[in-house]
């Protein structure tokens, strides 16, 4: 069911990785090859992708580099957001590819790239095609995030929330589709760059809006997706049921799943981005997810789910 399995997400962005548990990440770099090494051994051949970074940070990569880890993937992937978060501008992204590239042997992919409609949804519809642009040709894979907005009830994955000021509430507008589904005008510039282009779209605990998704990226024509299964979910009561629903209603399309999110009971310290105490349960994880979701040698039919309308 799964084309690729990526290890952690933005390793080097302290929302998702404590450097105050891990300040030189020599931690995450033992904990990423073990993970490595495990999803090898249960489906050879099966891509596994280092975390895409953001920053783009060619530092970080060579630090990788220098503990080894990556001799124990098959790609590394970056993330960029010029028009919300990062200090370079959009027609800078052949530049940043390139300056990873240059280290290292292995693709490059973009594992994430968007633009919020925070300030206007003009600004996405215009950059979307910019980005395109741009990225044609620079990577193997170029997932699009995201397919939704984050509702409004939920909380962004970020260190400080509302402390950050307005860059924390663009976290709730990245989306292809408003809260309540309904498309904005980028959805129908994304459908014209389909499927060179995939869309990357998380989806929490029991998410209502699993079936949606699905009928919405047929819809667009997506073709691939990045999504995650999170290891301090798989401690919740059911939990294999969900990831199994999950991933039986992407079963259409090629699917990169990222493993990611410390139970806080394993953790060093009680949090989500924190190292956790045994690096080989990480490990064990992992590959009990690859054994469930890349092993297997048929994929069920799902339930057709009508198709949404652009407008």
């Amino acid at each position: 069911m799964i084309e690729a399995a990526m290890i952690w997400n933005e390793p080097n962005n302290k929302s998702h990785w404590d450097p105050e548990v891990d300040p030189d990440w020599s931690k995450f770099a033992d904990m990423a090859k073990l993970a490595g090494q495990a999803i090898a051994a249960e489906a050879p051949g099966l891509t596994r992708v280092l975390g895409g970074i953001s920053p783009i940070d060619p530092i970080f990569i060579n630090r990788m580099k220098d503990f080894g880890v990556l001799d124990h993937v098959d790609a590394v992937a970056v993330h960029g957001f010029p028009l919300d978060w990062n200090l370079w501008q959009i027609g800078e992204w052949p530049q940043k590819v390139q300056e990873i590239r240059a280290l290292t042997h292995l693709p490059v992919w973009v594992s994430e790239v968007g633009i919020s409609t925070f300030g206007a949804e003009e600004v996405q519809h215009w950059g979307i095609k910019r980005t395109a642009e741009l990225l044609k040709g620079q990577a193997p894979r170029i997932h699009w995030y995201s397919l939704y907005d984050l509702p409004r009830e939920w909380e962004a994955t970020t260190r400080h929330r509302e402390a950050e000021g307005s860059s924390y509430y663009r976290h709730f507008y990245m989306g292809l589709l408003r809260q309540d589904g309904t498309p904005k005008p980028a959805a129908e510039a994304f459908a014209e760059l389909t499927p060179d282009m995939g869309v990357v779209q998380w989806f929490h605990y029991h998410d209502h809006r699993l079936e949606d998704a699905v009928a919405w990226m047929k819809r667009l024509g997506v073709t691939y997706l990045r999504t995650g299964i999170s290891w301090a979910d798989s401690f919740r009561p059911n939990a294999l049921d969900w990831f199994d629903k999950q991933m039986e209603a992407l079963a259409d399309f090629d699917v990169t799943v990222t493993y990611c999110f410390t139970p806080e009971h394993r953790g060093i310290a009680p949090h989500h981005s924190s190292a956790p105490q045994v690096p080989e349960e990480f490990a064990e994880f992992c590959a009990a997810m690859t054994r469930r979701y890349a092993g297997a040698s048929k994929r069920s039919e799902p339930t057709p789910a009508p198709m949404p309308a652009l407008v």
